[in-house]
């Protein structure tokens, strides 16, 4: 952009050509070939054109709005800081060890001196031997070929019977299916009425009127003077273990 004097003298250049341009256009439309009359030349623009015709002017460092420029903000001075707070001065310092802790650790400090016999160590013949890495065997081919006869060779009747997966054992008997089919005589069996007598869902009072039953929980009088029986007592025992 320009700006001071030879900005308003661009303008006005400006101005003159775009006059002068628009003249010979209309005269050129007209079909007249005449030069155009001095009022033409010597007319004025109005005030809202000279306002539109003048640039626009650079936004100011402060002047966010235009979006073409931020504000650089200044380094402030060490005078405008604070110091911090003793609140946040405490909660700065790390923590402490507890005490049990520090009585437990065997050393103070995660560094400690080195023995003067550890750093004049000499390593003997045997830890060097065993610090070497392994070597391979002298006789090791990488892509060795396989001879004539080992390709040519028959399994004996020994290496055969070795070669034969395991067999199982004659009595094996494999786990049943969790499906099989039914028989026809499970089909048409019919329960005996024992059966029915033991199928039958055990029948209990309601609890409404066990509640003013007074004589619902009694114990009976054979129960009162039954005895366990040897194999009741072993049964009873906790396992040992």
């Amino acid at each position: 952009m320009i700006f001071g004097a030879e900005g308003d003298e661009v303008l006005a250049y400006v101005q003159v050509v775009v006059e002068q341009a628009l003249l010979h256009r209309f005269s050129s439309e007209s079909g007249s070939c005449q030069p155009a009359a001095s009022c033409y030349l010597s007319a004025r623009s109005r005030n809202r054109i000279q306002e539109l015709a003048e640039p626009k002017k650079a936004a100011c460092a402060n002047d966010l709005s235009s979006g073409w420029e931020t504000m650089i903000w200044e380094r402030p001075l060490l005078v405008d800081f604070g110091f911090p707070s003793d609140r946040l001065l405490k909660l700065s310092e790390p923590k402490k060890c507890q005490a049990p802790y520090l009585q437990q650790r065997p050393r103070q400090s995660p560094e400690w001196p080195v023995s003067p016999a550890a750093l004049s160590y000499k390593a003997s013949p045997r830890i060097l031997e065993l610090a070497r890495p392994k070597v391979l065997h002298p006789e090791f081919l990488m892509d060795r070929e396989v001879s004539k006869f080992a390709q040519e060779a028959i399994a004996s009747p020994r290496t055969l019977e070795l070669a034969r997966a395991k067999r199982l054992h004659p009595d094996y008997v494999p786990l049943q299916d969790a499906e099989w089919p039914v028989t026809k005589a499970a089909k048409h069996a019919v329960a005996t009425p024992r059966l029915v007598e033991l199928a039958q869902p055990c029948k209990r009072p309601s609890m409404g009127s066990v509640q003013f039953n007074p004589d619902a929980f009694t114990v009976e009088e054979a129960a009162k003077k039954a005895t366990c029986s040897a194999r009741i007592q072993e049964l009873a025992r906790p396992i040992k273990r």
